[in-house]
């Protein structure tokens, strides 16, 4: 059973600093392209960072220079390290993965979605 499992959200003094996990988990070929989304009150959901196969990294505006994506091949896990964090960083953070899958059938290829942590900037 393929899984991401989404770890490190909280609450956070504007400034602060936040790191989330997500670790996939199950009979994982590859991992192909994982990133973070977010998702605030009343808007729709938005990539904030992602990260390819060959290392290729890419953020939102909104993010940069703020939030880093880094990976841990070995343990198939994904982190976003959040700092200067602003109020307007406030949203449920999701976990979102295409995935290549081993099946009784072969190989398919599929994207996942974490539970989603929550993430709190306080003013």
């Amino acid at each position: 059973q393929v899984r991401l499992v989404e770890s490190g959200g909280g609450l956070v003094q504007a400034g602060g600093s936040l790191r989330l996990s997500c670790a996939a988990s199950g009979s994982i070929f590859s991992i192909d392209a994982i990133g973070w989304y977010r998702q605030a009150p009343g808007k729709q959901r938005d990539m904030i960072a992602a990260i390819i196969n060959g290392g290729h990294t890419n953020y939102a505006d909104s993010v940069k220079g703020r939030f880093t994506i880094s990976r841990d091949n070995a343990k198939n896990t994904v982190y976003l390290q959040m700092d200067s964090l602003k109020p307007e960083d406030t949203a449920v953070y999701y976990c979102n993965a295409v995935l290549t899958i081993t099946t009784d059938v072969g190989n398919s290829q599929r994207n996942y979605w974490g539970q989603g942590t929550q993430v709190t900037v306080s003013s």
